[in-house]
């Protein structure tokens, strides 16, 4: 199990590295000429190939989680257990944050970089939103894209699922929430991706992470929940005999 775990906080923190590296590039520190819809698809890709990547790696080992939010909607649909679970989410939020600490320290050497003015990729409604999107809005958004990216990683990984293809869909959807997420908050959709940065950055984005935190998660249990609709379990086979047994007359009491 702590292979399990030791996985999970390296791909957590990897995901955060290279997402997260990736959308700090593109929107902190504002290269001249730069195309903001060039930097939402370079972005987008950065996220959707590097959990391809890592869902082939070591989905094997542990299921390639790397998110809170997927955990809690695999431990709601009876995927994992609740001891495994925890030792899950400690493992993705120790990983975001050692990404993100690893991801600044390495900007911090550039004389362009400053925490205050580039940031680090975090998410944010409000001023903070490319769109000045309001609360109750990024709120709602980040529920529908966890939502909607946990009930594929369910749906897929599911025994009537295709093994083969399921990391190609899952690395596809999450570069579609983030076309659409991150003119919106910046994409969230994993509480692990957002707390790391929001942590060093400070500030705004550390007063508004846990929007980031619970939305996801309230994604995972919808998509949890519309799992089950979907993909209903299967009624227990009656044991060897019992509808021969069932069909047969009570015998009589004795006495009656």
């Amino acid at each position: 199990m702590m292979r399990k775990f030791a996985t999970e906080l390296v791909g957590t923190g990897l995901l955060v590295f290279f997402g997260v590296g990736v959308a700090t590039l593109m929107f902190g520190f504002k290269f001249d000429g730069g195309s903001v819809a060039a930097g939402v698809v370079a972005t987008a890709l950065a996220f959707g190939l590097v959990l391809l990547g890592l869902a082939y790696t070591i989905g094997p080992v542990s299921g390639c989680h790397v998110n809170p939010a997927v955990t809690l909607g695999a431990l709601l649909a009876g995927r994992i257990p609740l001891v495994e679970a925890v030792g899950y989410w400690v493992a993705q939020f120790v990983g975001g944050i050692l990404g993100a600490l690893l991801l600044w320290g390495m900007f911090n050497t550039s004389p362009l970089y400053s925490t205050s003015k580039t940031g680090l990729g975090t998410n944010g409604w409000g001023t903070a939103s490319d769109i000045h999107i309001g609360m109750g809005g990024a709120f709602l958004a980040e529920v529908v894209l966890t939502a909607l990216f946990v009930f594929v990683i369910l749906g897929v990984t599911s025994k009537l699922g295709n093994a083969t293809t399921a990391a190609i869909a899952i690395g596809l959807t999450l570069t579609v929430v983030h076309l659409i997420g991150i003119p919106i908050t910046g994409t969230s959709v994993n509480p692990a991706r957002s707390l790391g940065p929001a942590l060093i950055v400070g500030g705004t984005a550390l007063s508004q992470v846990w929007l980031f935190i619970v939305a996801p998660l309230v994604g995972g249990i919808a998509a949890a929940g519309l799992h089950w609709l979907v993909y209903p379990p299967p009624r227990p086979e009656p044991a060897p005999g019992s509808d021969a047994l069932a069909a047969e007359p009570p015998a009589e009491v004795p006495g009656a």
